[in-house]
């Protein structure tokens, strides 16, 4: 882990926190790789059910460090620094578990497409959200143009990408971007409370249900279907004819149960 990125675990929850509150949260490289090594630690945990995401100070992430990519060349700005997000960024989206973002500071570019992997986002009153990358010359990189609009609506990325817009947390909600507005200094414990109204509810029906929402949306079609599969067939008698079969080197006499 990053000592700027940091993973705990609290029973059922997952907390995980960006801590680099004197740069506004923004991701280097160190962080993206916390992030994927973050994700691959809560599936790997049975205990977790639930996770929350938030980051310190006044921002909750003002997306990528323009130190950590100003300077590469287009072919590595490609294999490696957009890769790796994407990477970081689809392994927690795809979290077998629920995640809660808790927007307790302004999320801009990165820190936006960061939010948008979480499947319940809590901003607090005060915040902006905003994609100012074309300002700088460039484009969202770590799926701002495909996820945002998978997510809210190509008409908001528009408006937020092609003109800079920036929506503070009330038009953030009335347009879809975030799913609660709490008052000030209160957002990560509205996200505690959601998070333990979801450890309550039965864990491998809200893990199924989030996978099943996932696919319906295109984020991750093909595992979900087929890890149903597999899970429908795997205590069939059919299943252990077929192993004893195989074992026992003769053909399997399936029963159709």
């Amino acid at each position: 882990m990053s000592g700027f990125v940091q993973l705990a675990f609290e029973g059922p929850l997952a907390r995980l926190t960006l801590k680099r509150a004197d740069k506004l949260n923004a991701l280097d490289r160190a962080m993206i790789d916390a992030l994927a090594e973050a994700a691959r630690a809560i599936d790997a945990s049975p205990e977790a059910r639930v996770a929350i995401l938030s980051g310190e100070g006044k921002a909750f992430c003002a997306g990528g460090d323009i130190a950590a990519w100003g300077g590469l060349p287009p072919l590595e700005m490609w294999r490696d620094w957009t890769r790796a997000g994407h990477r970081a960024f689809e392994a927690l989206a795809r979290l077998r578990v629920p995640l809660i973002a808790a927007l307790t500071g302004h999320a801009f570019g990165g820190g936006l497409e960061l939010a948008a992997v979480a499947d319940i986002r809590i901003a607090e009153s005060g915040i902006k959200l905003g994609l100012p990358e074309s300002g700088l010359g460039m484009a969202p990189g770590w799926s701002g143009t495909q996820r945002l609009v998978r997510r809210f609506g190509a008409s908001v990325v528009r408006r937020m990408a092609l003109t800079g817009a920036m929506f503070p947390a009330e038009a953030a909600l009335s347009l879809g971007l975030v799913d609660e507005v709490t008052a000030k200094g209160e957002g990560v414990v509205r996200a505690e409370a959601l998070a333990a109204d979801v450890a309550k509810r039965g864990p491998l029906a809200v893990q199924m249900v989030k996978a099943m929402i996932n696919a319906a949306e295109g984020e991750d079609r093909d595992a979900p279907i087929e890890g149903l599969a597999g899970a429908l067939t795997a205590y069939t008698e059919d299943l252990a004819e077929g192993v004893a079969a195989f074992r026992g080197k003769r053909s399997p006499t399936f029963a159709g149960r």
